[in-house]
């Protein structure tokens, strides 16, 4: 299961910063200043636990900042590079074999040796805890580690898989020291040991987290600041205030659509304490059918609804349009996206999917109930499925009702089938079109409700992960979205956008998210001058 187990936020992602003015060239904090370069974010997500061979979730965005990783994704390019590693690559035409050599000189920060061993051990311990909130079905093509040296770390796979260089760039795979991290079982606490850009020098559970630059990091990150304190709020409206009263210096994560549209106003109008800049983002949202009910199992239902659903509605009624339509599983941005389902059903049409209805001998408004999780996709998850249902009705051919539940009860009946229609978000682990479609599909998939096609699964997967090159894995991905789309399973909603506002004493926003929109809190600084 590729699922991060967090939650893909309705609401808006939002970083609080500040672009460079025309004419600044002096930052503040150079390397000979007296004074600390200090940054103070605001977030909405707060980690879940400092392990990660137990987090699958939104504490990557921590561990993101204060683990290494053997590789990690640059600034300009959604390809990951190495980072604790000096270099790496398939040593075999199958990609089943993969080796690294680790850079010189790498140390945890309590001053223990980053060493070939530390890395094998970082990977067995998730493979073996076997923890229910980890990442270890982001590991399910790994065979074994071995570490042939102190440098050498050799990854065996059991079958082909060119995607496992993204996996070792995603804190799944974050390197973890030895002495301090057993080999068994979880660590407890609130201290982290490892060698990112940052220690944590303190950290109060769903509160504060503070960082302090660690001298001893050795990879491409250049820090632009010496401390980070990270301040964790329970909703979006106090972290505006504190934003708004300059208690915090950027924000990120968690803000609704109408404070993004209030951001927005305000900046028209003239008002440049918070400048938005806005960036595309790789969450989607969607709705899975269940095959097994007699309802949506009918596939005339399903194309049915496809027909009829009016994204630009959508996005314009419940999100201010701070979403973008999506007309396929793998969103715009991804190489290998397509708008398969533009292609296949076009603009809504509602005498088509009558057309559709009554071929299959179904003459009468067709009942069904859509299902959706209370709190765990931010507070617009009601009024989509409002708008869902109030867009059906109105064709006449339906009789959709709705019924939310909380995140445990929700997950508990979808899984056991109890659900005809529900919704689900995804928030990618790494960037590439395999993350958008293999973990829906196939007998046990992510969404607890199998979705058996052949020639995704044992075909157009299998062979694309051969392809070290994912340009020409993309040509598999264009197949399979057809596919998607002619079955109708699964049905996109919406592709996010990521909203970057600021204050006018913060620069570096630019750079702040990485391709998997971890923040990188190093690339935040402060202007002296203007």
């Amino acid at each position: 299961m590729f699922d991060r187990n967090g939650p893909l936020r309705i609401a808006a992602t939002v970083v609080i910063s500040m672009s460079m003015v025309a004419g600044c060239s002096s930052m503040s904090g150079g390397d000979n200043d007296d004074q600390l370069r200090e940054i103070v974010t605001g977030t909405t997500s707060a980690p879940s636990t400092l392990d990660p061979a137990a987090a699958w979730d939104g504490s990557w965005e921590l561990y993101k900042n204060v683990y290494q990783t053997l590789l990690s994704f640059p600034s300009s390019s959604s390809s990951p590079e190495p980072d604790a590693a000096k270099r790496c690559g398939f040593t075999d035409s199958a990609s089943r074999v993969y080796r690294c050599t680790l850079r010189d000189g790498l140390e945890f920060s309590n001053g223990n040796p980053l060493d070939a061993r530390a890395v094998k051990h970082s990977v067995d311990r998730v493979t073996s805890i076997k923890a229910k909130s980890g990442p270890l079905g982001l590991l399910g093509s790994l065979e074994r580690v071995e570490a042939p040296d102190k440098k050498t770390v050799v990854f065996h796979l059991k079958k082909s898989d060119a995607t496992f260089p993204f996996i070792l760039a995603t804190p799944a795979t974050s390197i973890v020291d030895p002495e301090t991290y057993p080999a068994k079982k979880l660590r407890k606490g609130s201290k982290i040991v490892g060698s990112g850009p940052y220690s944590l020098k303190s950290y109060s559970k769903g509160k504060k987290a503070e960082l302090t630059r660690y001298n001893g990091y050795r990879g491409p990150a250049k820090p632009k600041n010496d401390v980070v304190t990270i301040e964790y709020f329970q909703d979006s409206a106090k972290m505006v205030k504190a934003l708004k009263d300059k208690k915090i210096d950027v924000a990120y994560r968690g803000l609704t659509p109408d404070q993004v549209s209030a951001f927005q106003k305000a900046q028209a109008n003239g008002n440049q304490e918070v400048e938005l800049t806005e960036l595309l983002g790789s969450e989607i949202s969607y709705l899975v059918f269940n095959p097994k009910d007699s309802t949506a199992g009918n596939p005339a239902v399903r194309k049915a609804v496809a027909e009829l659903i009016d994204r630009k509605a959508l996005v314009r009624n419940v999100y201010n349009r701070t979403t973008d339509p999506l007309y396929s599983m793998v969103p715009g941005g991804i190489t290998g996206h397509t708008s398969a389902y533009y292609d296949r059903y076009g603009e809504p049409d509602r005498d088509q999917a009558e057309k559709t209805l009554r071929e299959a001998g179904i003459n009468k408004k067709v009942p069904l109930k859509l299902w959706y999780t209370t709190d765990r996709y931010g507070s617009t998850t009601g009024e989509t499925f409002a708008e869902l249902k109030r867009q059906l009705n109105k064709s006449g051919l339906f009789d959709v009702s709705v019924q939310g539940r909380p995140w445990s009860e929700f997950v508990e009946g979808y899984s056991k089938g109890k659900y005809p229609v529900f919704g689900r978000g995804w928030f990618p682990d790494f960037p590439d079109a395999d993350n958008y479609v293999a973990p829906f599909v196939g007998k046990n998939n992510a969404l607890g409700t199998p979705y058996e096609n052949s020639e995704i699964t044992e075909d157009l997967l299998p062979n694309s992960r051969k392809e070290s090159n994912r340009a020409t894995a993309s040509r598999a991905f264009t197949r399979a979205q057809k596919l998607i789309a002619k079955d109708a399973r699964l049905l996109p909603l919406w592709q996010g956008r990521v909203y970057v506002a600021s204050l006018k004493d913060v620069a570096g926003v630019e750079w702040v998210l990485d391709p998997s929109t971890l923040p990188r809190m190093w690339e935040l600084h402060k202007k002296s001058s203007w």
